[in-house]
């Protein structure tokens, strides 16, 4: 029983002496770096917080748009005939367009084939074809123009005279362009 009894008065020894070099290291780390140590525990756990706040957030982020992806297959179909009308009606908008554009195309094309005729039936006639392509001519009860001669007007005066020619430079006054003077420009 000797045995026992050292054992155990050595036992609490050893559990002191561990208590004090503990509390001896702790002390002098607290001691030295223990405003560091709080500063950086507050630190981390703000940081915590917020990244818990942002993955919670994620997640229920992820639940909706699992819950909007899981959505009920009348609603899907529903809004795809929609769409389809939509569809269709602008179809229907674009064909009556088109519709339109080809009515005022024919009637284009069938006023000049129209035109062509009667521009065919004066030159057969011998009337002049341009003032009819221009404008139609009413029948009139007057003379046809085809018996009528256009007379000229000789009291108007030419502007310039029979002999001038602008190539040449002559007869055209005081402004008459002459070419400038060949080799390199002066400067620099």
């Amino acid at each position: 029983m000797d045995r026992d009894g050292e054992l155990l008065s050595a036992r609490p020894a050893l559990e002191t002496e561990g208590l004090r070099f503990l509390h001896v290291t702790v002390g002098s780390l607290l001691a030295t770096y223990g405003w560091y140590i709080l500063f950086s525990c507050i630190l981390l756990y703000v940081v915590f917080q917020k990244l818990y706040i942002r993955l919670r957030a994620l997640r229920q982020r992820q639940l909706d748009r699992a819950e909007a992806a899981a959505v009920e297959p009348d609603v899907v179909v529903k809004r795809q005939e929609a769409l389809a009308a939509a569809r269709l009606k602008m179809q229907e908008e674009l064909n009556a367009q088109v519709e339109k554009h080809k009515e005022k195309l024919r009637q284009l094309e069938e006023e000049k084939r129209r035109q062509k005729i009667e521009m065919w039936d004066s030159m057969q006639e011998g009337k002049s074809y341009k003032r009819n392509a221009r404008k139609p001519q009413e029948d009139s009860p007057g003379p046809s123009t085809s018996s009528t001669i256009p007379k000229r007007k000789s009291d108007k005066k030419p502007l310039r005279g029979s002999g001038y020619n602008p190539l040449t430079g002559e007869g055209g006054g005081a402004c008459s362009w002459r070419p400038g003077r060949r080799g390199p420009s002066s400067g620099g």
